[in-house]
């Protein structure tokens, strides 16, 4: 059963029909909760020689549209990326992470500043002082963990690649220079399964009331 497209709003989430025109209840079941793709997770760095379906695609990206943005401005534009010559260019813009070509499907998150800073030039790069581009990369990642997190629920595997440059990433894929590129995802199916990495313990992470 494949999910097309769902409504992100508040309280319940109100999903539209599926492939079999059915619609699929939130879950109820404590082993329905987000912690086991959460945990389950791992990036991937070997995929299977498959195509992922345009659905599964749009799937994950709607789950990234669904994220929170501060004053709800949404500053995340994707550009799916499926062609083998661009994805070879941005595994070499990566500094030559050549298993990046076995992802079938590259997805390159852009954070847009303008939602932002509506006036004047500006020309991002990773030495950019303007205190709105945190607040930009900031929600993108929210958005980008949402995906990467859909996609493990679909059976699908994921990897951020963020070791590039702007400059070296913007030309490939025409992207304005006020726009900044946060990371890519490569998705596709995994041929591989990796370990689990050790976690820090959570009495290690948080601390009640005060530091």
């Amino acid at each position: 059963m494949i999910i097309t497209s769902f409504r992100c709003k508040r309280g319940e989430p109100e999903i539209a029909g599926d492939s079999e025109g059915l619609v699929r209840k939130p879950a109820d079941r404590k082993e329905e909760t987000m912690i086991h793709p959460i945990k389950n997770r791992r990036s991937i760095r070997k995929y299977r020689d498959q195509a992922v379906p345009d659905d599964l695609v749009l799937q994950v990206l709607e789950s990234a549209r669904c994220a929170p943005s501060g004053d709800n401005t949404q500053p995340w534009r994707f550009i799916v990326v499926r062609e083998e010559y661009t994805r070879q260019k941005l595994a070499e813009a990566a500094h030559k992470q050549a298993w990046m070509m076995m992802a079938p499907v590259h997805v390159v998150a852009v954070a847009d500043i303008r939602v932002r800073v509506r006036d004047g030039e500006i020309a991002l790069d990773e030495t950019s002082p303007e205190w709105e581009l945190k607040q930009i990369i900031r929600d993108t990642a929210i958005a980008m963990e949402h995906l990467v997190l859909e996609a493990e629920s679909l059976g699908l595997g994921t990897c951020w690649v963020a070791w590039f440059t702007q400059a070296a990433i913007r030309p490939l894929l025409n992207i304005p220079a006020d726009k900044y590129v946060v990371g890519i995802i490569t998705l596709g199916y995994p041929d591989e399964a990796p370990r689990a990495r050790p976690r820090k313990k959570l009495e290690e992470l948080v601390r009640y009331e005060h530091w």
